[in-house]
Parts: C-alpha cells; sequence; structure tokens
C-alpha cells in the first residue's frame, strides 16, 4: 500500500516513508491510497487486543514484516505497560451503552494506545529506508499526548522529542506528567498562548523549508508524534474494532447489530479513526462527535461552515480545547472523492480568512456519517456527579462530555443502537474538577494531590500508580517560552547556531 498528500503535490511514499516524515512537504496529511476491507464474518472468535491490532496493522504496514508487526505489538501492549489484559476493556454502563476505557497505559490517557508502538515503527522505518540522520519528534500538546509521546520516546536511540504544550492550558497533572519527565533525550516547553498557537507554530516549522535545511546540514530531520503522523493515527482503528468484539462476547447485540460511537474530540483524530474503521467494514451506523464549550466541529458538522475565529474557552475538558481540527482534513479529502486542489482551496481559506464553507454534497455525506453536539463545564460536572450517584462509575472530564452529548443524541433521535462511548482518559488527571463534580467547591489550600487522595478515600476508586507519586518527583524541564522562538529553541536544544 502507498499513500500521498490530501493536497496532491508529495509523491507515493510507502508506511515506513509516511511515518517517517510525518507531515507532508505540500502542508498536507498522508493518507492511504486505498482503504482495506475487513472480514467481520467471524470477528467475534479473535482472542484478544494483539490479534485484531495485527490483523488492521498489517493492512496498513505493508512494507513492515509480519514478524515485525508482531514484535512490535508485543512490547507495545504488554502488561507491563498496560494494567489491564484487555488493553481497552470496556465497562457496560446501562443497558445499550458501555463505556471503552482507552486509558489503560503508563500514561493513563488513549493517546498512549498509539504511542507505544509508534516509537517501535519509527525504529524500523528509520532502518528499513537507511536514515542516517537523527530524528527529531516534534510535538504540539493539548494535554495528553506531550506525556504519551515523551514516554513512548523516552530514551529511544536515534531520536529526540521536543514537546510544547500552553502554558496554563492544560491540568496540572497533565503538567507535571510533562515537566517530571525522565530521559536524556526528552524536552518539555510551556508556550504562552493556547493549544492553536502552538499548534500552529509547529506546523510553520515542520514546513520551513530552510530551517529544515539547516537540520539536514547538521545530521537532523524532523518528524512527528501528533496524529498528523499516520503512524498516530492507525492504532487507534484497532480500538473500534475490539469494542465490538467485546460487545459480542459479552452479548451485547449479535452479529447483525449496527453499532454506535461517541467520541470527545478536539483535533478529529480519534473520530476520524472510527471513519476509517468504517470503510474497512465494521458495522458503524453514527458516529457522534462530542465538543466542550470549544465548540467549532459540532458548528461544522451541522452547518457545513468551518469558522475558527471564535471565542477560545480554557474548559475543565482541556485535551479538546482546540479551534483547529488539523485531522479534518483527512476526511474532507475522503469525502470530496480525493480533490487535493479542493482540499488546498479550503485549507488556504482557513488560514487566510479563518473559515470555509464545503460543497452541500459534501455536508450531505457529513451528515449521514456523523452527529454533533456539545456540553459546557456545569453541564459536565453534573453528569460526572450524576453518574457516580447512580451508576458507581467515575468519568473524567472529556468521557462525561461524550456522555452529555450522548443523552442528547438519543433525546433528539429516539435512535437506541448499541452505542459505545470512548473513555479518554482517567479521572484522577482532572482532580480538580472531579472533587467540584463530585463533592462541590473543595476548601482553600487542598492542593490536587490533596483533593486526588481525598477523592480515593471518599468514592474507593484507586489511584493509578502512575500518578500516586508523580508530586513527589523532581522537575526537570521548566522553560516557559513565547511561541515566536519555537524554532530557536529547537535549534538551541540541538546545539546548532542559526
Amino acid at each position: 500500500m502507498f499513500y500521498k498528500s490530501t493536497r496532491g503535490m508529495e509523491k507515493r511514499l510507502t508506511a515506513s516513508q509516511v511515518i517517517l516524515q510525518g507531515l507532508s512537504k505540500d502542508g498536507g496529511l498522508f493518507v492511504p491510497e486505498d482503504i482495506p476491507a475487513v472480514d467481520i464474518k467471524n470477528i467475534e472468535n479473535i482472542k484478544g487486543y494483539k490479534d485484531i491490532a495485527f490483523i488492521i496493522l498489517k493492512k496498513f504496514l505493508t512494507d513492515y514484516s509480519d514478524e515485525e508487526i508482531k514484535s512490535c505489538i508485543e512490547k507495545a501492549y504488554s502488561i507491563n505497560k498496560f494494567d489491564n489484559i484487555d488493553v481497552t476493556p470496556i465497562f457496560i454502563l446501562q443497558e445499550g451503552c458501555s463505556v471503552t476505557e482507552l486509558w489503560h497505559g503508563p500514561t493513563q490517557a488513549f493517546k498512549d494506545i498509539a504511542l507505544q508502538i509508534m516509537p517501535l515503527l519509527l525504529s524500523i522505518a528509520k532502518e528499513k529506508n537507511e536514515i542516517k540522520n537523527e530524528i527529531v519528534i516534534l510535538v504540539a500538546t493539548s494535554g495528553d499526548t506531550g506525556k504519551a509521546a515523551l514516554e513512548g520516546y523516552k530514551d529511544v536511540k536515534g531520536t529526540k522529542i521536543i514537546v510544547f504544550f500552553p502554558h496554563n492550558g492544560v491540568s496540572e497533572v497533565q503538567r507535571l506528567q510533562m515537566v517530571t519527565q525522565e530521559g536524556s533525550n526528552t524536552f518539555s516547553y510551556a508556550v504562552n498562548g493556547n493549544f492553536d498557537d502552538v499548534q500552529n507554530t509547529v506546523k510553520a516549522i515542520f514546513n520551513d523549508r530552510n530551517l529544515n535545511n539547516i537540520l539536514s546540514e547538521h545530521g537532523f530531520e524532523l518528524s512527528s508524534a501528533n496524529s498528523i503522523n499516520w503512524g498516530r493515527l492507525v492504532p487507534q482503528i484497532v480500538y473500534y474494532f475490539y469494542s465490538y468484539i467485546q460487545g459480542l462476547q459479552k452479548g451485547l447485540f449479535n452479529k447483525n447489530s449496527e453499532i454506535n460511537f461517541v467520541v470527545p474530540t478536539g483535533n478529529f483524530g480519534n473520530i476520524l479513526a472510527g471513519y476509517y474503521a468504517k470503510k474497512m467494514g465494521l458495522p458503524i451506523k453514527k458516529l457522534i462527535c462530542a465538543s466542550n464549550s470549544n465548540n467549532v466541529l459540532t458548528d461544522f458538522i451541522n452547518t457545513g461552515v468551518y469558522d475558527r475565529k471564535r471565542n477560545f474557552y480554557k474548559t475543565i475538558s482541556p485535551s479538546m480545547d482546540i479551534l483547529i481540527s488539523s485531522n479534518l482534513e483527512r476526511l474532507l479529502y475522503e469525502l470530496s472523492d480525493k480533490d487535493s486542489e479542493y482540499i488546498s482551496s479550503l485549507m488556504a481559506q482557513l488560514n487566510d480568512n479563518g473559515n470555509y464553507k464545503i460543497e452541500t454534497n459534501i455536508q450531505d455525506k457529513i451528515k449521514d456519517l456523523f452527529w454533533a453536539n456539545w456540553a459546557d463545564d456545569e453541564t459536565t460536572k453534573k453528569q460526572i456527579g450524576k453518574d457516580f450517584v447512580d451508576k458507581k462509575y467515575l468519568l473524567d472530564t472529556h468521557t462525561a462530555v461524550g456522555r452529555v452529548v450522548y443523552l442528547k443524541y438519543i433525546n433528539f433521535t429516539g435512535d437506541t443502537t448499541p452505542t459505545f462511548i470512548l473513555s479518554t482518559a482517567n479521572p484522577y488527571k482532572f482532580s480538580i474538577s472531579i472533587y467540584e463534580a463530585l463533592f462541590g467547591r473543595p476548601e482553600t489550600g487542598k492542593s490536587e494531590f490533596d483533593l486526588m487522595y481525598e477523592i480515593e478515600e471518599r468514592t474507593s476508586s484507586p489511584i493509578p500508580m502512575p500518578l500516586r507519586s508523580l508530586n513527589e518527583k523532581k522537575i526537570l524541564h521548566t522553560g516557559v517560552i513565547e511561541k515566536e522562538f519555537m524554532a530557536k529553541e529547537v535549534l538551541r536544544i540541538l546545539n546548532i547556531n542559526s
């Protein structure tokens, strides 16, 4: 299988080449030339997560050997990395609605699913393509990707990883996870601005030919661990299939049933993986897009107009505090019959004017595939409290947005199709908001970790080991910079005088 850019100017590349490169040189995103099919007739007989992972990855990573793929899967999803043998187990919340827990990895966020295997795939890709340069992974994060990428690439030979996150724009636990990160090749910086500022600057660095020439002259080349990199996106397709397999095995529905997925998303990567799963043959009826107050995706899906020129809100679900959803470009490419000129025009309008409107026929396709709504912070907190009282289940702030939107979907449509809500993070990553949702405003002077221990005591929900002693770790990364200096900081880290 070969890959090409959504903007049409890049040559055809193999899977290992696109994993190495990350972003296309024409500014577009890499997409597979064809979407392979999966025969789901006997899918319920698949034994576990690793087995379906091999089936999915083998179809997309065609220049990797079976042995290489299996080795990566075994190392990435071992019980030493994930605290549940199912990797992404499901919890039955109520009849017709289950939660797929994607946060059982080392950083307690769904990004671990991809970022535990991606560094392994990249190391093999480097050997396959005889790359001698050191790979520099640049990451813009709204919270969870940063730590997951730092942990995944920690001490990986031949790489450095540099993570940028919005200053005061992530939870305290997310911040501490990044600034205490160990590893001789890891670097983490807070940036004054919001996530879109950080993400746009990272994209600009990738597209700066002069800067990339300087890096190459000194033995470095850039790659990405964000979901703009196909290597980040393709492993996420797996848990859609495995949710379905678990549902079949638990008797929640039969092989003739359709299913729905509710996906809390900001950058559109998580839900886009569901679109690819549907195209591969998974019987998905509706992909339900859940947003917080930064509801640019809700408006887009419902109106066909994408407009980032709006108020930006810092919410209790910070990983979704995004106004520029990069992966939407891939979807629009597929639904426009792979019209790269049209995609280039839309992205130019977004860059120049801050908005674009899609053609009616494409909007109709989107509304057939997706349903969208959003939830504000207060509604989200109320849902966390209600589900803990009624269901004895503790939602994190992002998953709770999904839960609110699911209930809105039921109310609007009456559709009772069996549904999975993708749970993206452990609730203890957002302890202040969880505490307020359960018990009201905390006493003055209590730290986020004080609240964490109190939540554990009052709910009997155990704090995961990776978070329990986080506040005792030494802070190793203290930099706070302006976005204008991000490129210079990359050069400084690499000891390059520009």
